[in-house]
């Protein structure tokens, strides 16, 4: 699809954290009284339960006999994130003495990319965590690059460093990413960190990744992956034995994402460019994470009746109704598929927040890190089926 009608991840996370609207809410979720349950009296007792309790109304019964799905709020989950994150920080300087810092190295003048880095520095500031950044010109070597790395490596100050993706077409990204050193490597992508969230998939998604001697996992996870797994997990469902589909396998999101999938037990399924029959993949699939940066590509009837939608795309849709020209849209259809799946995230205001509330984690992991401090949980375990065994009684659970 023409460039100019996909906004890059980042840009649009921020315009994601930036909207300031109420999420959308189901049109059939509403309440009703009266005569309303016995218009249905020959339908079954839990249906008819859930219609007198309000979950259900009497055109959604009608039209395909359910209820719109609910909408994730990432937004308010993030915030959430963010406050927990503060108060760690505050908690930090307080008993040690020791203040997050957090540098980015940006390449180049891309609007998108310097728009990105400063909301990073403004969400950074909002939490007490300190932040600088380090510009190069986008004719800059490897050489250059490097050399800033390892300035900023050997920086006490800093203990997360970031490097603003993309780079310019004339450098390698994976070459300049392994020279960033695991212990300050904030978005997770160094080999070490994702081979060690592969190995140890299930202790991380269990809460139980332990610490000291025995710790088993990485550092820090990659934040978008990590936002989409929190997302579930934050619905406190059981997703054992759930039939997954990850559509999409960056390195950024649909691997990791897969990863963690695994780790909570579910079947997992990866579908690209090359999966002959994606729509059968996901008409089985009870959870959906679309990662493919195509406008609206995933349409409704392909989604089995109460699935769970995670939607990452982030694409811009001409809309002559809005001031800017276009509109915010995922890899999948919203309008019509929340008439048909049980959860789904919307766009704006589902993965991005977490994205960037799961950076803020990552820094404060890794300033705990450097300072020989036990570790946050790389998630946050509440469901019954994920106990976490973080914080018990020895440096070896």
């Amino acid at each position: 699809m023409p460039a100019t009608q996909v906004l890059p991840v980042a840009l649009a996370s921020l315009l994601a954290l930036t909207v300031s609207q109420n999420p959308p809410r189901g049109r059939f979720l509403t309440r009703q009284t009266g005569p309303f349950a016995r218009q249905y009296r020959g339908m079954k007792g839990s249906t008819l339960m859930r219609m007198k309790e309000g979950e259900m109304s009497v055109r959604a019964v009608e039209e395909r006999g359910l209820p719109e799905a609910q909408i994730i709020d990432g937004k308010s989950i993030a915030n959430r994130m963010r406050e927990e994150v503060r108060k760690e920080v505050e908690f930090l300087r307080q008993t040690s003495g020791l203040t997050p810092g957090l540098a980015v190295i940006l390449v180049g003048n891309r609007t998108d990319s310097r728009t990105y880095v400063n909301f990073k520095k403004k969400a950074a500031a909002e939490v007490g965590i300190d932040s600088t950044e380090e510009v190069l010109d986008d004719t800059c070597t490897r050489e250059e690059i490097i050399s800033t790395i390892k300035n900023l490596s050997v920086n006490e100050k800093v203990h997360g460093i970031l490097l603003q993706l993309p780079l310019p077409s004339h450098l390698d990204e994976d070459e300049i990413i392994k020279t960033i050193p695991v212990e300050k490597d904030v978005d997770g992508f160094s080999p070490v960190n994702v081979g060690e969230l592969w190995l140890a998939a299930r202790e991380i998604s269990s809460g139980q990744e332990g610490y000291g001697p025995c710790r088993k996992g990485p550092l820090v996870l990659p934040c978008t992956a990590a936002g989409v797994v929190q997302l579930l997990l934050s619905l406190n469902i059981p997703l054992r034995g759930k039939e997954a589909v990850v559509v999409g396998r960056s390195r950024i999101v649909g691997l990791p994402v897969a990863g963690l999938l695994q780790g909570l037990d579910c079947t997992v399924t990866m579908v690209h460019s090359a999966t002959r029959d994606t729509k059968e993949h996901l008409k089985r699939a009870d959870i959906v994470v679309a990662a493919i940066g195509q406008t609206e590509y995933i349409q409704a009837e392909w989604l089995k009746p109460g699935a769970i939608v995670i939607d990452v795309g982030i694409n811009s849709k001409p809309d002559i109704t809005k001031k800017r020209g276009y509109r915010l849209v995922g890899d999948v259809n919203f309008d019509d598929a929340r008439q048909r799946c049980g959860y789904i995230t919307p766009v704006p205001g589902g993965v991005g927040p977490m994205t960037v509330a799961m950076l803020l984690k990552n820094t404060v992991n890794l300033a705990r890190h450097a300072a020989g401090l036990r570790p946050l949980p790389l998630l946050d375990c509440n469901s019954t089926e994920c106990k976490s065994s973080y914080g018990a009684t020895g440096a070896c659970e």
